[in-house]
């Protein structure tokens, strides 16, 4: 094994030197740094990372925490899985350049036991990235004593650290205007995500927010589904179980998988659509777009996430005493046809963000599932 020794002795200068030149130093002349360059090179020497890591007191690792959602489904269905695929290409294409490298755990919801899991951690990187926001706020304090956090996709109210967002609430209020204002629906259905999800919840007050301001209509029940397309389909189901007369103008749902479940159902049970109940996603993940009719949806920029929550971090592992910021990323409307739109269509359209004042969403129009420890929530239908 090559070491800095050898690299020293073929160069013919000083240990000291040889490691100035590995840390990119510049207190070396031009012509030795060459000279310690090609002793490198011809040797083969690669430096010590860990002993590197040491010198700098920094590992050069981030964590990265995931969500695992309990569910039947197949894997190449899990909207977790296509999720943070997306996420983490973001997050590698921010380290690559810089040589990081990743450690990824899971989480099996909220009220995973294993939170020592994510304090073990803090031994092991130089911050963690933490998706979703469903790790309590106390913990979430308790690990920034330790080490910089970040919560992507969390909910934008959290004080503690940096939370980077897609802006939920605008582009759930826009693709809920479109319908209402081109489509005239007056009747809406609601399909909830899971209950500990900031997004899906983000997205149900965008839905409030419109209906709010648009007394003509309503919401007729909603479900709580877990953001996969089997519960799309039980949402759906439990809405053909209602006298055809009852079924609503159109069909709201948290996420795109949700959202193609239901059109499964619905077009099992010859419903159509979009002409006889419209239907809408949000995420705008490749599959929509293959469902017939293809879907309409909300994009959000699921690799930028990653990208910029990282970025994030890796300014607060360079200075630590930055206070916490919430970042929201823009979103875009997503028009196809499944909303009512002619065959064919596909148009994007950015979305301005709504300045709503917080008070507001505080006191919703109708129920918004919670979550709570201990319960696996209910997946049936519920009035509202």
């Amino acid at each position: 094994m090559v070491t800095l020794f050898d690299v020293a002795r073929l160069a013919g200068v000083s240990t000291a030197t040889v490691s100035r030149v590995v840390h990119g130093q510049d207190r070396v002349r031009e012509a030795t740094r060459i000279r310690v360059q090609q002793a490198i090179e011809e040797l083969g020497y690669v430096p010590d990372g860990a002993a590197q890591s040491l010198s700098r007191r920094r590992k050069d690792v981030i964590g990265l925490v995931c969500v695992e959602r309990q569910a039947q489904q197949y894997d190449i269905e899990n909207m977790n899985l296509l999720f943070y695929d997306e996420v983490l290409r973001g997050v590698e294409a921010r380290i690559r350049d810089q040589e990081w490298s990743l450690l990824i755990t899971f989480l099996q919801g909220a009220n995973d036991p294993s939170y020592a899991r994510i304090e073990s951690f803090t031994g092991k990187v130089d911050g963690i990235l933490i998706g979703e926001g469903i790790v309590p706020s106390p913990f979430i304090e308790r690990l920034a004593t330790r080490v910089p956090v970040v919560i992507f996709a969390g909910t934008p109210h959290e004080q503690a650290v940096d939370v980077v967002a897609a802006d939920n609430l605008s582009g759930s209020a826009a693709v809920v205007t479109h319908l209402i204002r081109d489509h005239g629906k007056r009747r809406l259905f609601w399909v909830h995500g899971p209950a500990d999800s900031p997004d899906s919840r983000e997205r149900r007050y965008g839905l409030d927010y419109v209906l709010r301001a648009s007394p003509q209509c309503e919401l007729t029940g909603f479900y709580e589904g877990y953001y996969s397309v089997e519960s799309g389909e039980k949402a759906g189901e439990s809405l053909l179980a209602r006298p055809r007369r009852e079924l609503p103008d159109a069909i709201v749902s948290a996420n795109d998988q949700m959202a193609i479940g239901v059109v499964k159902a619905l077009a099992r049970a010859g419903v159509r659509v979009p002409q006889d109940v419209a239907v809408v996603g949000f995420d705008d993940i490749f599959p929509g777009s293959l469902c017939d009719p293809p879907l309409t949806t909300v994009h959000q920029p699921m690799r930028m996430l990653g990208e910029r929550a990282c970025a994030r971090l890796l300014e607060r592992i360079a200075t630590p005493g930055l206070r916490p910021v919430t970042e929201l990323l823009p979103t875009e409307l997503v028009l196809r046809s499944s909303c009512g739109c002619p065959p064919g269509t596909v148009i994007r359209q950015p979305v301005p963000t709504l300045k709503v004042p917080r008070s507001e969403l505080s006191s919703v129009t109708t129920p918004i599932p919670s979550p709570q420890p201990g319960r696996r929530p209910a997946r049936q239908a519920a009035k509202a």
